[in-house]
Parts: C-alpha cells; sequence; structure tokens
C-alpha cells in the first residue's frame, strides 16, 4: 500500500545570509574554543570521527554542506550557549530535530547546528503530552500512542516533531483532529537573546501564536512542546490503486469524493511518473469500522485495487511510519495548496510520459478548515487538498530536476500558495505562499525577538 511520501521516497547549496556585510566564519573561530569549553565533546568539529555521520541532510542533494560545527544538545542550557555563541561571534545557526529541512537549512554552511537529538524524551500525564524538540514521529507516537491518547502529526517516523509543529503539522488523521499545532497548548523556546522562555496563550501570546504554522528556525530554537491529545480511536487503513493510464478520470473522482466524506475519513492520493502512463492510487485511514468504511470507497470507479484492514491507533501509525532507520536520497520538492479542483486532464497531461518522480496530495475539511486563518500562524485553512511534488535527482542534473518541477509545480494552475514544511528554495513569492495574510504579523514577530537577524536564513522572516 502506499503512494504516500515515504513509500516513494524509499522506492545549491544555499549559504546562510543576512548577517552583515564583512562578516566571516575566520572571527569566529577564535571563539570555538569558549564554546568547546561549555559544551565539551558535545560540540563537533570537522575531522572529529562523527563529524561526517552528523553533518549529513535527509536530503542528499545538499550532502555537500559543512557547518563549522554540531552542537549536539542535551539539555536547555546547551541551546542557551549555542545562541548566545552565535549572537556575538556573527555564525550563522541553525536548529536541527528530524534532518528533514527539503532545502537543507537546517545544516548551514560554515555555520552552527543546534542538534536536539538529546532532548527527545516523551512523557504523557492525563491528556497532556510533553515532548521533547529533539523527538521523531516514530518516538511520539510509542510514548503517545502506547499511553492510549493520539496525536495527529504526519506519516513519516524520522520527521522531527519540531519541524512538523512549527509549520503546521498535516497528518493522517487531520480531517478529524485538526493539524498537529492546533493541539500546541504551550512550548518552551530559547529566544537569540539566550532567554529560556515559556509562551502559550497567556504568556506571550504573539510569540506563541506564530509558532503555530510560523515556520521553524525564525522565532527561536524550541526545546519543549506542550500538546492536548484525545483518546486513541482504533482506525480502518485502506489502498486503492489503479492501473496505469487511470489518472485523469480517477483524479477527477478522488477530488469529487473527498469533498463528501465525513470528517472521521483521511485520504492520500499519489501519483507517479513511470516513463510512461501516469500510475494513480490512494490510501488513507477512517475513524471507525471497516464495514462503514467499505461503503465510503464503494463510492470511487471500479477497477481499483482495494484492502482495507482494521488497526490499533499506535498500529496504524508504524505501519505508515515505516522504517526507523531511513538514510535520504537526493530529490527536489515543492508544493501547492488546492483552493478548487484541478482538471485530471491536466495532472496527467504534466506527469505522463516523465520519470522519476510523484504527486502526493493530501484531503483537507473537517477540523482542518474549521480554524480561522488568522487564530494559528497557518493561513491555508479553506483548501481541498495540499498538493506535494518531487522529483528525484537520479541520473539527471539537478538543474534538470528543478526545471521539471517547476513545471509541476506552476503547471497545476493552483494559484500561488505553498506549505513551509515543504520548503522549496526556488518557490516564487515564497513569503507570501507560505504566509498568506499572516505575513506582516509574522515579520513583527520575528523583528521583536530577533531584532540582529541572528536566525536568518534564505527564506527566513
Amino acid at each position: 500500500m502506499g503512494m504516500d511520501r515515504r513509500t516513494f521516497l524509499q522506492g545549491t547549496a544555499l549559504a546562510v545570509t543576512g548577517l552583515g556585510a564583512g562578516t566571516t566564519t575566520a572571527h569566529a573561530s577564535t571563539g570555538w574554543a569558549r564554546l568547546k569549553r561549555r559544551l565539551g565533546d558535545r560540540l563537533v568539529l570537522p575531522g572529529d570521527a562523527a563529524y561526517d555521520r552528523l553533518r549529513q541532510p535527509y536530503n542528499h542533494v545538499y550532502a555537500q554542506r559543512r557547518p563549522a560545527a554540531i552542537a549536539r544538545c542535551v539539555r536547555q542550557e546547551d541551546v542557551q550557549a549555542c545562541l548566545d555563541f552565535a549572537s556575538h561571534e556573527r555564525v550563522p545557526v541553525a536548529a536541527r530535530s528530524g534532518r528533514h529541512s527539503y532545502a537543507g537549512y537546517s545544516v548551514p554552511e560554515n555555520g552552527l547546528v543546534v542538534d536536539l537529538g538529546g532532548l527527545a524524551d516523551v512523557r504523557v500525564a492525563g491528556g497532556s503530552a510533553h515532548v521533547g524538540a529533539g523527538a521523531r514521529l516514530i518516538d511520539v507516537y510509542e510514548g503517545v500512542g502506547g499511553a492510549g491518547r493520539a496525536l495527529p502529526a504526519g506519516s513519516c517516523g524520522t520527521v522531527g516533531i519540531a519541524g512538523l509543529t512549527l509549520g503546521g503539522g498535516i497528518g493522517v488523521i487531520g480531517r478529524k483532529y485538526g493539524l498537529t499545532c492546533d493541539h500546541l497548548t504551550s512550548a518552551r523556546i530559547v529566544t537569540p537573546d539566550g532567554v529560556l522562555r515559556t509562551v502559550d496563550g497567556h504568556r506571550e501570546p504573539d510569540l506563541f501564536w506564530a509558532l503555530r504554522g510560523g515556520g521553524g528556525g525564525n522565532f527561536g530554537v524550541v526545546t519543549s512542546f506542550t500538546f492536548r491529545t484525545d483518546p486513541a480511536p482504533d482506525l480502518a487503513v485502506f489502498s486503492l490503486q489503479y492501473p496505469a493510464g487511470a489518472t485523469a478520470d480517477v483524479f477527477d473522482a478522488w477530488q469529487e469524493w473527498i469533498a463528501t466524506t465525513p470528517d472521521e475519513l483521511w485520504s492520500g492520493c499519489g501519483v507517479s511518473a513511470t516513463g510512461g502512463p501516469s500510475r494513480i492510487g490512494f490510501d488513507g485511514t477512517y475513524v471507525g469500522s471497516a464495514r462503514n468504511l467499505h461503503r465510503l470507497l464503494d463510492r470511487m470507479p471500479a477497477g481499483g485495487e482495494r484492502t482495507v484492514r482494521e488497526m490499533t491507533y499506535l498500529e496504524a501509525m508504524r505501519f505508515f511510519a515505516g522504517p526507523a532507520d531511513d538514510p535520504g536520497l537526493a530529490f527536489v520538492a515543492s508544493s501547492r495548496m488546492l483552493r478548487r479542483r484541478v482538471p485530471g486532464t491536466r495532472v496527467a497531461e504534466l506527469v505522463d510520459g516523465e520519470r522519476d518522480g510523484f504527486f502526493q496530495l493530501d484531503s483537507w475539511g473537517g477540523a482542518l478548515s474549521r480554524v480561522a486563518p488568522d487564530a494559528t500562524a497557518f493561513p491555508h485553512r479553506d483548501v481541498l487538498a495540499s498538493a506535494q511534488l518531487y522529483v528525484f535527482v537520479r541520473d539527471r542534473t539537478e538543474a534538470e530536476a528543478r526545471a521539471l518541477l517547476a513545471a509541476w509545480r506552476d503547471g497545476l494552475g493552483a494559484g500561488t500558495t505553498g506549505y513551509v514544511n515543504y520548503i522549496d528554495p526556488e518557490m516564487p513569492d515564497w513569503p507570501t505562499a507560505y504566509y498568506g495574510r499572516n505575513l506582516a504579523r509574522l515579520r513583527k514577530v520575528a523583528r521583536r525577538y530577533d531584532p540582529d537577524r541572528v536566525l536568518a536564513f534564505p527564506q527566513g522572516l
């Protein structure tokens, strides 16, 4: 089963700017000893045995990135030390949770990587989950699901909870329960001035608002999250896969279908480029019984291969998470948020005859759309579906892959909106695309907490 991103992913060095003219890492080199005294062996430098392994991003397009140092943080004070250092020495700095930044922004060239992998504990108390910012989704699912609770989140187990939440958090039970950030009740964050702050709806509410969809790396380094959880439901997990050549008709039918399905059903539609006629299929979850799910699936076109399995919440999350060790690969990616239907013929024309790429669309509506666009920093509440677009860099050059990606992205004719968690360094008018009408307020928050642009990066606020 699986037309999802994780299934397909398994089958430009962009210099960080904005630190001011004349800034060099040579100036910072005199300060590394000072940071080393504070962090000890947890500060990994070029030449150290673990350096080459630790610097590797998930997207191998950016495998040549060489940070000046990697700080393996195990406590909040380590993060404070890193931001204090970066602020005073004027070096690029970025937090890293799951390594999945599509543009490699969590590995700044000649900069400092604040690796949060040592802050990964997950504790559940009552209806709340307290999660370290370095936890991967599979860790979160094991902790939360093991306690009989549920949190809506993504479908790739090696993604970090921090990046997912800060950008919004589209997941496989989202139509019933909402975005991951909709469940955030408080966070602890180290701002560029080195101050550790606890933020929620009452304490520094503007910053708390920005952390719910305003993108990672813009306001500080979050060290932990507290989420509201729900009782874990039982789920029916399904797949419906069609033969090559059915893309146009099935894509039209899928869009019509998701507009009428109940909140309990989430579906992801995948269109894969095979070098000939494209293939289409979809999978998803249903909060309820297999019997009721079959009635809904019966409304889709005949001719597909259907599988349905009933699972507990934890079993389903393990299923979608995939292998615990995912080394990544080389690809370019982008996104679009679809506010109206896209003709299936257009999708087929874009993908047919191409190879080594795919579209993945997630159905929206339900709880995702019942939150006002300005209630959180995530602005895209009124869409029909979100689209992820991937082109692999295997036997084509990166430039060729980016040209095809741009043709797909712009060829969808879906306007100029995108999802910041699928960040694209070549997204046209990216500030508006990612943040919409929330952009001005987000920039105001960023200026307040990072006036010196310590956290600056090419697509930072």
